[in-house]
């Protein structure tokens, strides 16, 4: 049979990644950079946070400098200078960054805003790894007027930038230099008792030279954030443990909202909440969630949606963020068994609590439970929400995870159908492989799914394999997804299907001139039935360019190719369908270029002709165009436009997008953001419109406006004003 014929080349790709694991990571269970070691030391005297160097502590305290750089080449020490110091007291880790110009001018920040754009910012960065184990850790930091920088880190060197907790900072600029001094609590951070030993690295954004700098050397391929290259924190003595660390975090919320659509009355609210934040051990945190209200959260940012699946859109909730990666990252991009954004659709969400974190160097776990009350007007029955998730490290910095998914209906409202999903579950098992280096990756995945009534392909085998050097990069991923499996916690967009997806890139490096890269890329995803029949597939080839100023030119020719399985509007506005079964072959040309991010006025431009279904043709152009007026005001419009022709009953379509953002920071605690969005395809303007005041550290006031009306005519949807207060407090 075709599948098992599948199955035994996944099998022999899965011995393909052992092989290598051993090899690769046998060799030696030292870290890349074990011998940078920074010695912290107890202060010495009281430390304010101020932007000045002159306590004793900060005298006394010992200096790392000497930085290498990773952009626009890793082949030399940092142009632009930068010294740290680090010492710490009963209740605070401290540090202090200077950060040296070397050419003059002003520096080049987007805005005071929270969590800012890495590439639009002159700025430093601290990367943590309590457990020195190079997989997850956290980072602090700030750009050159203050604007704070905090997130969790995952996977080796990512960073979720939802993540958010209590700590201070200031930054004090000079004429040679500016300053970045912070105070972290260390009940805002998850370490194990007793451990001396930290991974830490260091990082430096310096726009006007187009520089990257490390603490530590880093290969230019990767980020400054990968903890595979993070040098090593001393400590003089075990750091300081919290006799208790429990906050509280109320809200109390008042609106009003009313739908014009229906006519309905103005719907006064009054509603109180909160979170809880338990530490059961430094490194083990209990969330418990009451009546949580998410009303504060960003918009989504809209999409011309001319796909023929479900799109994804990433959760903003701050309950489900921290240690996220354990649940939300298990899997793939389109093979997500556990997807939060399902939990409290439509309904609400009344209670919920998440244990995580590590109970050791190699272990990691996950536990939710969330319960979501019922909707007569949604059709929906109260749900319970149970998820576990457990991760072992093995050998160097791979590891090997479980997951458990199960949704249950608790209870039946008369006229909802809780028949065939009265209950759904899923369990899965996943290897990840990364190497010393982080050379290497992969991943091989195995899910199943029950679901009442179903037996038989309910499963998915999936695999990938990395190799990422500076000049090579080589990657192939298969997937295959049973036409019965059901994750109905989870975003898995298509099934019963086979996948392969090819990628080969070369770089090459001039070494003048204004281009410093340059490189040719073929990518590709195929996709056959269970029966191993080609259903659509496309291959791209690109020219990748990037500029020494950091801008980046791409050309690409697309080959698509689709036979339907379904019946589908190629417009996805009900003019007519396409039937299951047409085949449809274009090519398409496309070209982008993004500019150098260092000017206040950043662009980027994307353009692209081709085919479409239905031997039509499509023609689109995206843009995303910034100006700050440093540092207190940035505007963004992002817009795109889409000009389908094809024959009847479909004929000529355009779709505008157009969603100008503005955003506005007073001070790096009172900020201001509106956001519209036009969208053709659905005939909608959508505004939001937030002020937060951040009275107190990871305390806010949020007054928010929300909007939507139909162009043409003008008509109203719906309104909604909202105020929230909440307050985090630490017992």
């Amino acid at each position: 049979m075709p599948l098992k014929r599948y199955c035994r080349l996944s099998a022999k790709t899965f011995l393909l990644i052992i092989l290598c694991c051993i090899t690769s990571f046998y060799a030696s269970a030292q870290k890349k950079n074990a011998g940078y070691k920074y010695h912290i030391r107890r202060a010495a005297s009281a430390i304010n946070i101020d932007g000045v160097m002159n306590e004793q502590a900060w005298i006394q305290a010992d200096s790392a400098g000497d930085f290498f750089m990773v952009l626009p080449m890793d082949t030399s020490k940092a142009t632009v200078k930068t010294e740290v110091r680090m010492t710490y007291d009963d209740k605070n880790l401290y540090i202090i960054a200077i950060n040296y110009n070397s050419v003059p001018g002003p520096y080049m920040v987007e805005s005071l805003k929270r969590d800012f754009s890495f590439v639009k910012n002159d700025n430093f960065l601290i990367f943590m790894d309590p457990f020195d184990a190079r997989t997850d850790g956290f980072s602090f930091g700030a750009n050159a007027a203050g604007g704070q920088w905090d997130g969790s880190m995952y996977e080796g060197g990512k960073v979720d930038l939802s993540w958010d907790n209590r700590w201070y900072s200031a930054v004090k600029n000079y004429p040679d230099k500016w300053v970045w001094e912070a105070s972290i609590p260390f009940k805002s951070i998850r370490y194990k008792k007793g451990i001396k030993e930290w991974g830490i690295n260091f990082s430096r954004n310096d726009l006007k030279t187009a520089e990257k700098s490390s603490w530590t050397p880093i290969p230019r391929q990767f980020p400054t954030a990968s903890l595979a290259y993070t040098g090593t924190l001393v400590w003089d003595e075990a750091p300081p443990t919290a006799s208790s660390n429990v906050s509280i975090i109320p809200y109390a919320l008042t609106g009003l909202s009313k739908d014009y659509q229906h006519n309905t009355k103005t719907e006064y609210k009054h509603e109180i909440g909160g979170d809880a934040k338990i530490s059961v051990t430094p490194s083990l945190n209990l969330d418990l969630t009451v009546n949580p209200d998410f009303s504060q959260v960003d918009v989504d940012q809209q999409v011309i949606n001319l796909n023929r699946y479900e799109l994804f859109f990433p959760e903003k909730r701050q309950f489900f963020l921290e240690n996220g990666d354990l649940f939300a990252n298990f899997g793939y991009s389109d093979i997500r068994p556990f997807f939060s954004r399902r939990i409290g659709l439509n309904v609400p969400i009344d209670f919920g609590a998440r244990l995580t974190g590590k109970l050791d160097k190699d272990w990691r776990i996950g536990a939710m439970d969330i319960q979501t009350g019922g909707s007569g007007s949604a059709r929906q029955a109260p749900e319970n929400y149970g998820i576990i998730t457990l991760q072992r490290r093995i050998l160097d910095r791979s590891n090997i995870a479980f997951l458990f998914v199960n949704k249950d209906a608790t209870a039946n409202i008369p006229g909802t159908n809780t028949g065939s999903t009265a209950y759904n579950r899923n369990i899965g098992a996943e290897f990840n492989l990364a190497s010393r280096s982080n050379i290497w990756t992969g991943k091989v995945l195995a899910l199943k799914s029950f679901t009442p009534g179903v037996s038989g392909r309910d499963y998915v085998l999936s695999d990938h394999f990395q190799y990422l050097s500076k000049y090579w990069t080589l990657y192939m991923q298969e997937e295959y997804v049973g036409k019965n499996y059901n994750a109905e916690v989870g975003y898995v967009p298509r099934v019963g299907y086979v996948k392969l997806s090819p990628l080969l890139l070369r770089n090459f490096f001039p070494k003048q001139g204004n281009i410093l890269s340059h490189g040719i890329q073929l990518t590709s995803n195929y996709f056959f039935d269970e029966s191993f029949h080609r259903t659509d597939n496309e291959s791209i080839l690109s020219y990748l360019i990037t500029f020494r100023n950091r801008a980046t030119l791409s050309v690409s020719g697309i080959n698509d190719y689709v036979r339907l399985l379904k019946p589908y509007d190629p417009t996805n506005i009900g003019k007519g369908l396409l039937p299951a079964g047409s085949e449809h072959n274009w090519n398409t040309i496309d070209v982008q270029f993004v500019s150098k991010p260092q000017n206040v006025f950043t662009y980027l431009l994307e353009a692209s002709h081709g085919g479409y279904y239905d031997k039509g043709v499509r023609n689109s152009v995206t843009s995303l165009i910034g100006y700050r007026f440093q540092p207190y005001v940035n505007i963004a419009i992002n817009t795109s436009f889409n000009d389908l022709r094809l024959p009847q009953p479909f004929g000529h379509n355009t779709f505008w997008l157009v969603g100008p953002k503005i955003d506005v920071t007073f001070t790096n605690s009172l900020y201001f953001t509106t956001y519209i969005q036009y969208n053709e395809q659905v005939d909608n303007i959508n505004i939001n419109t937030r002020l937060q005041w951040r009275y107190k550290p990871a305390s806010d006031l949020f007054i928010v406006y929300g909007d939507n009306t139909t162009p043409s005519p003008y008509t109203v949807k719906n309104r909604q004003l909202t105020l929230k207060w909440t307050y985090w407090c630490n017992l």
